[in-house]
């Protein structure tokens, strides 16, 4: 009996401790969403949920519909390079000096910009637009910083086998499927034609083919628009996913947000103390001081110059109520008792505010005995 107790009870520590740990391991576990700190935080670090295949995909449909729209004028430009330079060729004697090279130089790749100038800036705007459009604007240096880390051949290895890039081999494989099946149906649509190629004269074939290769061009973009969707969804749920938090990672962070309670405490004190300070400053200014006379006290001024009622320039309970008393009586302020008064004045008016009109009678007839104990003549 005594053993069988004794198995139960270590059999009931056991269980205690695995359950122990699994509640410290669900503890650690990041099962909570990123706070708009940590985000920003990874903003700045270059860490965005951004899709290099959306760019692509536009890049495609645009600079082949720039292509199919200024084909004849980057051809016409084309022939005319060619035609200059088979001219040059021909007048090669009058080019044999430094400052005729030169110019010849200059002018061959003035007309080689002209023609690749509409397809290099329909490229370069639609890709600063496609990433525009996915992370906005924001730009940092930190992850072109180098990381000696990458260089560590265990993690290295580690990546080869990581699901990341088992979803790129498989995204690699499906553009690599679709851009072969885009091309075959466009290719066996256009199989009569191809084979009339040879009976067209040379510019007709070259513009037939150009057309081809521009149509291809789009339907690849166009097909890979539905891969770029996918891979924006993925990579927007992996980004969201990296940057999950557990929820004592949470709780710091708040708490960092927030601020140390303990520190709080002493910065909300060392404001009463302020306060205190320059409230205690003010009580020798005080025409009277109205009191409990042991639990309350409240110090007023009267300027009619400055203000149309009496104002509280300080006010306090038991200890407080003793100093300012205190202070009144080293600087020979009038204290006057009157319990009803010093409770409503305490009760209703802020420090620095004037006393409100209900009051203002039960006031003046104190302020008037003030004034005539200071002035009896």
């Amino acid at each position: 009996m005594t053993k069988a107790k004794t198995f139960r009870e270590a059999e009931r520590r056991k269980l205690h401790i695995a359950l122990r740990m699994n509640l410290r391991f669900f503890d650690g576990e990041k099962t909570e969403k990123a706070t708009p700190r940590k985000k920003t935080k990874a903003r700045e670090e270059g860490q965005v949920a951004k899709s290099n295949e959306i760019a692509t995909a536009l890049m495609l449909i645009l600079v082949f519909s720039v292509l199919g729209m200024a084909g004849g004028f980057m051809l016409d430009r084309l022939l005319s390079v060619f035609q200059y330079s088979l001219v040059t060729v021909a007048n090669a004697g009058d080019y044999l000096n430094p400052l005729a090279l030169s110019g010849l130089f200059g002018n061959m790749m003035l007309q080689t910009v002209i023609i690749v100038a509409p397809v290099f800036l329909s490229a370069m705007i639609v890709g600063v637009a496609a990433n525009l459009a996915q992370v906005g604007w924001h730009p940092t240096t930190k992850p072109l910083k180098p990381k000696f880390s990458k260089l560590n051949p265990a993690k290295g290895v580690k990546r080869l086998f990581s699901m990341q890039v088992l979803v790129e081999l498989a995204k690699s494989l499906l553009k690599f499927g679709i851009i072969l099946y885009v091309i075959y149906n466009l290719l066996e649509d256009e199989s009569r034609n191809l084979l009339k190629l040879l009976d067209m004269e040379l510019l007709q074939a070259v513009s037939y083919l150009g057309g081809v290769v521009v149509q291809l061009g789009i339907n690849v973009g166009v097909a890979y628009l539905f891969i770029a969707a996918a891979d924006f969804a993925y990579v927007r749920w992996k980004h969201a996913k990296d940057l999950r938090m557990s929820k004592q990672e949470v709780k710091e962070e708040y708490k960092n947000i927030e601020g140390n309670p303990q520190i709080k405490g002493k910065i909300r004190q060392k404001m009463r103390e302020a306060s205190m300070r320059r409230m205690m400053q003010d009580v020798p200014k005080a025409d009277v001081i109205i009191t409990n006379p042991t639990h309350f006290a409240v110090a007023l001024t009267y300027d009619k110059e400055k203000g149309e009622a009496p104002v509280v320039v300080a006010k306090g309970t038991d200890f407080l109520a003793q100093r300012i008393k205190d202070v009144a009586k080293e600087h020979n302020v009038t204290i006057v008792e009157n319990k009803p008064l010093a409770r409503a004045l305490y009760a209703t008016v802020d420090i620095g505010r004037e006393i409100p009109q209900e009051l203002y009678q039960t006031v003046a007839e104190v302020l008037a005995y003030v004034f005539k104990l200071k002035n009896p003549a």
